[in-house]
């Protein structure tokens, strides 16, 4: 049974959590948005060390500093059904970190736990890093916004060459720069658990990138990349393309913000006439024009594994919009093409509006934000009202 309570009193939290010292029967209790302080994060953790059913705990967007995250650590230590547990937006430094860490190297049943814009910073990354490297039951750890830095990113690299159950890591907006990059790199090339790395925002630059696509020349279970606003440029463009070549595993790799321009585009598309394994390739507002969209509708005719391709913001004309047209009349495994806020008019529309009425493994056609006149809106609507499918403008 869950539970979810907001904006009440801190002396009802008070009685909720006497109550739960003894509960046979809430599983989730949802105490998100509520301002509760560290005395409150206290109660809440006496009642975890006696409440064996709650298996769901959000605490998350509260006051919760050291103190609270100390308590809660310390019921995580005899506590043996909690599996998830949120405490993002909270205020929780280094020294609530060190707490948890302490914790994750006892408790055997958190599989979840998400700190996301706390302040740990480099301490706490490093701190958590030990628990990594005993702790056997953790599978996802979101550090968003955290301030970890190089040094931190370099204890949980460490961490991560002999850590065999975390599957999931969040370390977007940490200022983890080309050193954190080049540290993750190692770290993937021995670890054999994590499917999924997040790296938004963190000015890895093209030598981070290049660095990380070494990686990917060995990694065998890594199945997301997301490294979204990194300036890696076409340069770090290129070396994920040799990289893409020969992996195997990765299925989803999100490059947009990049300024990887037609270059880029051009090596990812010798790419992907090469490799057999990613789905989902996101690249919007990457500058890669008309030139870029010919470069991967060249790649769209032979390429067989590819179901969505994300190319919004790109300056992309009617001529790269004929031409991807084309090459979906060949395709016969995309099923999402999302074309939005580009330079597309009549012409484009017009070419892309009979490729969709002919190939009928595309099921979304996004053209919203272009420049389109009466005749290109006009055979829009008549394709998405003869058409089962999703077609936008």
């Amino acid at each position: 049974m869950p539970m979810t309570l907001q904006k009440i009193e801190s002396d009802k939290i008070q009685a909720l959590c006497e109550e739960l010292k003894t509960n046979s029967t809430l599983t989730t209790l949802d105490l998100q948005n509520n301002s509760i302080r560290d005395n409150e994060a206290r109660a809440v953790a006496g009642a975890l060390k006696t409440n064996t059913t709650v298996t769901v705990l959000n605490l998350q967007s509260n006051l919760i500093g050291d103190n609270g995250a100390q308590a809660l650590a310390e019921a995580l230590k005899s506590n043996s059904t909690l599996a998830t547990l949120y405490l993002q937006n909270n205020s929780i430094r280094s020294n609530g970190a060190q707490a948890l860490s302490k914790a994750l190297k006892i408790n055997s049943t958190l599989a979840t736990l998400y700190l996301q814009n706390n302040s740990i910073r480099s301490n706490g990354a490093q701190a958590l890093s030990k628990a990594l490297k005993i702790n056997s039951n953790l599978a996802m750890l979101n550090l968003q916004s955290n301030l970890i830095g190089s040094d931190g990113t370099q204890a949980l690299s460490e961490a991560l060459k002999t850590n065999s159950t975390l599957t999931t890591l969040n370390l977007m907006n940490n200022k983890i720069g080309f050193e954190g990059a080049q540290a993750l790199s190692l770290a993937l090339k021995a670890n054999r658990a994590l499917s999924s790395l997040y790296l938004q925002i963190n000015s890895i630059g093209p030598n981070g990138a290049q660095a990380l696509s070494e990686a990917l020349n060995t990694n065998s279970t890594l199945t997301t990349l997301n490294l979204e606003n990194n300036k890696i440029g076409f340069e770090g463009a290129q070396a994920l393309s040799e990289a893409l070549k020969s992996n195997s595993t990765l299925t989803t790799l999100n490059l947009e913000n990049n300024k990887i321009g037609f270059e880029g585009a051009q090596a990812l598309s010798e790419a992907l006439k090469a490799n057999s394994t990613l789905a989902t390739l996101e690249l919007r507002l990457n500058l890669i024009g008309d030139n870029g969209a010919q470069a991967l509708s060249e790649a769209l005719k032979t390429n067989s594994t590819l179901t969505t391709l994300e190319l919004q913001n790109n300056t992309i004309g009617d001529n790269g919009a004929v031409v991807l047209a084309e090459a979906l009349k060949a395709n016969l495994t995309l099923c999402a093409l999302e074309l939005q806020s580009n330079k597309i008019g009549d012409r484009g529309t017009l070419a892309l509006c009979e490729a969709f009425n002919t190939n009928w493994t595309l099921i979304t056609l996004n053209l919203e934000d272009n420049l389109i006149g009466d005749n290109g809106a006009q055979m829009l609507n008549h394709v998405s009202m003869a058409a089962t499918r999703n077609i936008s403008h």
